[in-house]
């Protein structure tokens, strides 16, 4: 009987690959292992699926501590010992399904996960082909529609849903990041550079930009607004002492306003370029 769900390949599947197990027999996903196989640049970038997840298994009623142990490990040779967890199969399934839906490596591992969980739920009674198929083409619909409804969703309004998930603030840089991703798919052909971001984001009144020494700063506007918060750095100089900089990091509300500014001004003018009179 062929094996269906060499749909996912001819090879071994990365997430088979990952797979570890322990000392008593029993298997574990590193969430570190997972990270990139998921399309995840940093772990910053993946805990907040992570979280969700952790919810999900909580809201249904499920041990959280035993399906997501915390847990340690170093990182190369000489690495630091950095976090991680240990994920039983149904909390690896958790974290796909709790993954942005526009990778196509989230989409992977939902499709991977679904119909693993499935085998694991039956384990001890024979699967027929026809039977394990149809599972298979189940994930994938279940997939197709979590996309299709995200696609059903302009930009702003999917970014700022996913974004309301998350904890905390994050960079210009960052967001700058994500919109290049965004704006490959949605506006082929527009160039994406962090100054153009950054210029925008003063533009929109949430920094200070140019030749001075207080580029890139919050303005005073913008966090009284709650769009930022200032991030202070200090460091040691060999002839000034100690030197403070303040960056701004996006709220939830402030990155909301620079990706809708942003994808209304590439809907209106074509490209995020800005020359010194205002025109694209």
């Amino acid at each position: 009987m062929s094996n269906v769900l060499d749909l996912f390949g001819q090879q071994r599947s990365p997430f088979d690959a990952t797979r570890r197990t322990r000392p008593d027999g029993s298997e574990f996903w590193s969430a570190r292992d997972l990270m990139p196989l998921m399309g995840y640049p940093s772990w910053q970038h993946f805990q907040p699926a992570i979280d969700r997840a952790r919810t999900a298994a909580y809201n249904q009623g499920a041990d959280v501590e035993q399906n997501f142990t915390v847990a340690r490990e170093v990182s190369g040779s000489r690495g630091p010992a950095r976090e991680t967890f240990e994920l039983t199969r149904f909390a690896a399934y958790l974290v796909a399904m709790n993954g942005d839906p526009r990778k196509p490596e989230v989409a992977a591992a939902q499709a991977y996960f679904a119909v693993r969980t499935h085998e694991a739920e039956v384990r001890g009674a024979e699967l027929d082909e026809i039977e394990v198929a149809e599972r298979y083409l189940t994930a994938l619909r279940e997939k197709k529609a979590l996309a299709d409804q995200v696609a059903l969703l302009e930009g702003p309004a999917a970014h700022a849903e996913t974004f309301r998930q998350a904890e905390g603030a994050r960079t210009i840089g960052s967001l700058a990041n994500d919109f290049k991703a965004f704006a490959a798919s949605r506006f082929p052909g527009v160039k994406v550079l962090h100054r153009d971001v950054y210029d925008h984001a003063a533009r929109l009144d949430l920094i200070q930009r140019g030749n001075t020494v207080r580029n890139n700063e919050p303005k005073a506007r913008a966090i009284e607004a709650g769009w930022v918060l200032p991030h202070r750095t200090t460091f040691p100089t060999n002839t000034r002492g100690d030197q403070t900089t303040v960056t701004a990091h996006l709220t939830p509300k402030g990155e909301g306003r620079l990706w809708d500014g942003l994808v209304a001004y590439i809907n209106e003018r074509g490209s995020l370029a800005i020359t010194k009179d205002g025109a694209a």
